[in-house]
């Protein structure tokens, strides 16, 4: 099977993840920027869920085009990726509904947690129908950012119920450390 169709797909269901996440933006109440306020907490998690979803996507990207085979176990995998992908809208939503607060935060931390591991999957998945040898085990070697990233949401879901702000920074620190695409993949798939 054509790495073009899973790719297709799961762009379009990013897609769809991304129009309903802006969706559930309000638009203020009042008429000037102050009215902005209210928002903010919505518009915040909005930003950074935008930023998440979209490092999702773009290494995506990267590690298909450094992909040779799927099979139906990758087919599988990536569901799982989009899986709690599609629960992004409904935590950051919850997220405005009460406030930055332990169990949304937790939950935010939670779906960022099994996309970091689904997405983990995914990749051994891809490399395992591709081979050892294949462009994307060598570009990943032995994926010490990924693990990292994994056990920083883990900590993040932790202290939502200690302090949510910190969870937050953890979040949004994971986020900048993978803001510039997998430089690993992404050379491999310039050669």
């Amino acid at each position: 099977m054509s790495t073009q169709r899973l790719e297709a797909f799961t762009d379009g269901v990013i897609a769809i993840i991304i129009t309903i996440m802006v969706l559930e933006i309000h638009v203020p109440k009042g008429s000037d920027l102050g009215s902005l306020r209210e928002e903010a907490p919505l518009l915040l998690a909005y930003v950074l869920s935008y930023i998440n979803v979209g490092i999702f996507w773009n290494n995506h990207h990267h590690m298909l085009h450094a992909t040779e085979r799927i099979n139906g176990r990758v087919l599988w995998a990536n569901l799982g990726l989009l899986f709690w992908l599609t629960l992004v809208p409904f935590v950051i939503r919850w997220i405005d509904e009460a406030g930055f607060t332990a169990d949304p935060v937790a939950a935010y931390g939670v779906v960022l947690t099994g996309a970091a591991i689904s997405y983990l999957i995914l990749e051994r998945t891809i490399i395992a129908a591709n081979g050892p040898d294949s462009r994307l085990a060598a570009a990943v070697g032995t994926e010490r950012k990924g693990r990292m990233s994994l056990g920083l949401y883990i900590c993040g879901v932790v202290f939502a119920f200690i302090e949510p702000w910190v969870s937050i920074a953890i979040y949004i620190a994971v986020a900048l450390m993978w803001f510039v695409p997998d430089r690993r993949i992404e050379s491999l798939s310039q050669r």
